[in-house]
């Protein structure tokens, strides 16, 4: 009997469907040779400290740094889950071969690698790897089964990254807390929560240590056009006030008209990063938010894999794109202009050495049907910029003209749109923004045309930097905080970006969780205790996204097989020893003042909460629907597994941070353990 196992049930009812099995058992579906059963996420984890040495248990900075000899893994701690394990355990023992159809991603084949490994699977193994879940992806993924040997350096990259954030989350919350907490919440730590919680905190401070100084800019108006002095700012009064007095006694001269025909080509198609700035810039949807709505959307089979970091397709999908095209039932008026021509094909969109698993965001060209409005939105933006890059550049004028009054120079510019080409797949959006000086079409000016002109010395005031969004703290994320507007720069800096597209929503949660941050509008805000602890820590890889991103960048390269797995782990259990040496030597008795953790987020706008009737469902259906839509790889640090000091009824849970600790017969649990929560601190 071949085993397949899915990463939660929806998954393995698509497999069945298309492998033909159809008798229902309890965990798993059989027939025509195949058994499919699945997972709910994660079922296995790292042990617990305890696990490894009793003398773990308790939090005190003499069992500090803990570094196991070696790292075991476990079944969570949770009936559902356990209860599922024996199942997959079962079959997997006596398989003859085994499919891992896990979500073709590093967090996906880490799942069910643990899954198989704690199961004691010895059977081959054979990677179903596609892109959409769609009957034909399906089909054409067990026509063409990938050896298990295929995917070890993503496993180890996954098994890495784990270890990694075991190392660095366990033992620097610990430390911190007990160093330098008050009362009985952790202090959490987090090898990427922390630096990307330091951009916050830092460009906060930014501004608010920030001393607007004036400066003075000279514009003159000639014709009803705006010009500006070429010279730029002037840093005193007096000075502007010196060239204002000397272009008021004289008439404005046309020197200089040039016109610059170009091309502006189609936005990119998206990666996750760039989905989830768009939705947040155009909806006000969270990161968190847009990752659940194109999961979903995923899994109805509408759009293709959504945790990808690249925004190019590979040159095998290029066939395939006019079939895509025509599902798109929707939007016939932007599609029929395109068919039945050669569609264009650039390196801007299809790109060999710029797709690794997977490629950018698109639809699967499946009828999108019975999707909510937040569903519809980010389904719209995915389809449109699809779209879009097939049609023509559009052609755009851009026109400088050149003044002088007095020997002072002055410059305008205007851009002119001579063929729209894509813009008109976002016509309606665009004719709804409002237009900038550059958008606005010039007069016709002639050179060494003269006449009367106004000119004005305006007072300005230098801006502090603007406080991070969602969509902005998500790019600079992305490129280990450096401010980048360049898209093919931005590339070149993905590979030292901190986290990775599918685990930032998750991280930005998790701050907010902790009460580290808060919204304010759409800007993201430090808390006290957020600013207070970013600047208790001196180590510079705990806080600095640049440093974090060097450690990425490694992990990226275990997976492509040009570094070494050991290294990276020998090097982390060094500097974790390094920064519990530094820590404890610290003889400043600071303190952190903590504040209670808990939802400090303001509701999305939206929101679709439509009071219903629950249908009673199945045990292992609602843990199914309770767990992650998938699990992505979560710092340990959100995971905290014990409570320094004594536990008490009502204290917020170390573990979620959602619920609140409640006292059972045998020990302490939380409140949201039916959202799946599986804290547990034995009664003392």
């Amino acid at each position: 009997m071949v085993v397949c196992i899915a990463e939660k049930p929806s998954v393995a009812r698509d497999i069945t469907e298309i492998l033909g099995a159809r008798t229902r058992k309890e965990g798993y579906i059989e027939g025509n040779g195949y058994q499919v059963t699945w997972t709910f996420g994660h079922l296995c984890t790292l042990k617990e400290p305890a696990e490894y040495t009793p003398a773990w248990k308790a939090w005190s900075l003499s069992s500090l740094p803990m570094i196991p000899p070696r790292f075991g893994i476990k079944v969570i701690d949770n009936p559902t889950y356990e209860k599922q394990f024996r199942i997959v355990e079962k079959l997997m023992q006596e398989a003859e071969m085994i499919v891992n159809c896990g979500d073709a991603g590093q967090e996906g084949e880490l799942i069910q690698r643990w899954v198989m490994q704690k199961a004691g699977a010895r059977c081959p193994v054979k990677r179903l790897w596609i892109s959409s879940l769609t009957e034909e992806a399906i089909k054409e993924g067990f026509a063409n089964l990938k050896d298990q040997s295929d995917f070890q350096s993503l496993y180890e990259a996954g098994l890495s990254r784990a270890i990694g954030d075991w190392l660095l989350g366990m033992n620097a919350t610990r430390l911190y807390t007990q160093k330098y907490g008050q009362g009985r919440q952790v202090l959490s730590i987090g090898r990427v929560q922390t630096p990307t919680l330091a951009l916050i905190v830092n460009r906060q401070l930014e501004i608010q240590n920030f001393t607007p100084e004036p400066y003075w800019e000279l514009k003159t108006v000639y014709r009803e056009t705006t010009f500006a002095a070429t010279k730029g700012r002037f840093m005193t009064k007096e000075e502007g006030e010196e060239f204002l007095e000397k272009v008021k006694q004289s008439d404005f001269t046309v020197t200089d008209v040039s016109t610059k025909k170009g091309v502006e080509y189609a936005p990119r198609l998206f990666d996750l990063t760039a989905l989830q700035v768009e939705c947040n810039k155009k909806f006000g949807y969270s990161a968190d938010d847009t990752l659940k709505l194109i999961q979903s959307l995923y899994e109805k089979k509408v759009v293709t894999y959504p945790r990808v970091d690249t925004t190019f397709l590979s040159d095998d999908m290029y066939p395939k794109c006019p079939r895509i095209l025509e599902g798109l039932r929707d939007y016939a008026v932007l599609t029929t202009p395109l068919s039945g021509k050669k569609l264009s094909k650039t390196k801007k969109v299809f790109d060999n050495s710029k797709v690794t698993d997977h490629h950018a965001i698109i639809p699967t060209g499946v009828y999108a049907q019975n999707l909510s409005d937040m569903e519809r939105r980010v389904y719209d933006r995915v389809a449109r910029r699809f779209i879009a890059v097939f049609y023509p550049g559009c052609k755009i004028a851009t026109t400088t003209v050149l003044g002088e009054v007095e020997k002072v120079g002055f410059k305008v510019t205007g851009k002119q749109i001579l063929d729209p080409g894509w813009r008109i797949v976002f016509a309606k959006e665009q004719t709804e923004e409002k237009e900038g000086d550059e958008e606005k079409v010039l007069p016709a000016f002639v050179v060494g045309e003269s006449g009367p002109h106004v000119p004005d010395l305006a007072e300005k005031w230098t801006q502090p930097p603007k406080l991070y969004t969602e969509a902005t703290l998500l790019r600079a994320m992305e490129t280990a905080g450096k401010l980048v507007e360049n898209d093919e720069l931005r590339d070149a800096l993905k590979e030292n970006g901190i986290g990775r597209p599918s685990t930032r929503a998750a991280i930005i949660e998790t701050l907010f969780k902790r009460n580290y941050i808060r919204k304010e509008k759409k800007n993201l805000v430090a808390t006290p205790t957020g600013v207070e602890l970013v600047q208790i820590i001196h180590e510079g890889l705990l806080k600095s996204a640049e440093l974090t991103g060097m450690w990425e960048k490694k992990l990226r390269e275990i997976e492509r097989r040009t570094y070494d797995a050991h290294r990276f782990l020998e090097e982390l259990k060094q500097l974790v020893s390094e920064i519990v040496g530094n820590v404890l030597s610290d003889n400043s008795n600071r303190r952190i003042t903590l504040q209670p953790a808990g939802p400090v987020k303001e509701a999305p706008p939206e929101k679709e909460k439509k009071p219903a009737k629950k249908r009673e469902r199945k045990p292992a259906e609602k843990k199914a629907t309770a767990a992650k839509s998938k699990a992505p790889a979560r710092e340990v640090t959100t995971s905290v597994p014990d409570t320094p000091g004594t536990v008490a009824e009502g204290m917020p849970c170390p573990l979620c941070g959602k619920g609140t600790v409640l006292r059972g017969k045998s020990a302490y649990g939380c409140s949201a353990w039916r959202e799946g929560c599986t804290y547990r601190h034995p009664l003392e």
